[in-house]
């Protein structure tokens, strides 16, 4: 398989780049933002890290107040917080595998294969995935709507593409089968795309010395220029399960803090009247520190931005997130 990245107009569907008449002005546009293994837990500083991190952002958002089990719903002035179930009507922990592809097509998918599966993709999922992924159904419903994946990916990753191994988590096997490009080095530089770990420190190590190492908060900055170029657009965040499972609670608030300062940078870009920003997960991890598995706990969903005609009485579980943002940007 060829090395597959684009121009710096990339999106997911050329027409438009082509026809810029095509482009349906003043439409609502939705950034996603996936952050692996982050659950709802319990207000205990000593099993959860939410608690302990300084995250003076989300604090700021919902006037003082994290989610918990106790107050999973929460909502301040534009901002809103929600607890979406992540066991999928299934026995057993949630995993990766199922709960990203379920997030990421709108279909129960833990339930097509009667168990939760991770952390990649089970072979039943990926013509699910390759069909139904929220990529395709945007840009089926409408074929000049432009998609991106936001994410940077460094030359190793390319390679693996180019061999014989294809094991993929959800959200790059939905942009590789959907045609959406993968962003790489030279996007990172032109300020296009971000790393998987947000600040591009770890790229001087995997084969990329010149890659611009850059704040959490530049990188939300960064993403919200790439989201104002597209109608839909996915950014994936993995560092908070690792955390979880490594049982490392400083590490677990480091993490947690740049993530906080990502979403600052995004709230502090993004136009509140034109874009909609959501921020989950797929299952819980992070928040139970003092275990290395995952939980039964919900995950969050948190939106700020343009939210209104966005519906979320229908919000309960993770298989309800595409036909939300299928029905708000149609």
């Amino acid at each position: 398989m060829t090395k597959r990245t684009g121009n710096p107009a990339d999106s997911g569907n050329t027409s438009a780049e082509r026809n810029p008449q095509t482009e349906r002005y003043g439409q609502p546009r939705i950034l996603l933002v996936f952050l692996d293994g982050l659950g709802i837990g319990v207000k205990d500083a000593r099993r959860n890290p939410l608690f302990t991190a300084d995250l003076p952002f989300l604090r700021a958002l919902f006037d003082g107040a994290l989610p918990s089990l106790r107050n999973r719903t929460l909502q301040h002035n534009s901002a809103l917080c929600l607890p979406l179930d992540a066991r999928l009507g299934v026995a057993g922990l949630p995993q990766s595998g199922t709960g990203q592809s379920t997030l990421y097509t709108g279909i129960n998918t833990a339930r097509i294969i009667r168990q939760h599966f991770g952390p990649y993709l089970y072979s039943t999922l990926k013509p699910v995935v390759e069909e139904h992924s929220v990529f395709r159904q945007l840009c089926m419903q409408h074929p000049t709507r432009r998609v991106a994946l936001a994410n940077a990916f460094p030359q190793r990753f390319f390679d693996y593409l180019a061999g014989p191994r294809r094991r993929m988590v959800a959200g790059m096997y939905a942009a590789l089968t959907a045609d959406v490009p993968f962003r790489d080095i030279e996007h990172l530089k032109r300020g296009e795309a971000v790393s998987t770990d947000i600040t591009a420190e770890r790229w001087a190590h995997i084969g990329h010395p010149d890659a611009p190492v850059i704040s959490p908060r530049e990188a939300g900055r960064t993403l919200a220029r790439v989201a104002a170029k597209h109608d839909f657009t996915l950014f994936e965040y993995f560092l908070l399960d690792k955390a979880g499972h490594d049982r490392n609670p400083a590490f677990a608030a480091s993490v947690l803090q740049k993530v906080d300062a990502l979403l600052q940078g995004i709230h502090d870009a993004v136009p509140h009247d034109k874009l909609l920003v959501l921020v989950t997960s797929d299952h819980g991890n992070v928040e139970e520190i003092g275990i290395k598995t995952h939980t039964r706990h919900p995950v969050p969903l948190i939106l700020f931005g343009r939210s209104d005609g966005f519906d979320t009485r229908s919000l309960l579980s993770l298989s309800d997130l595409v036909p939300a943002i299928r029905s708000f940007l149609q």
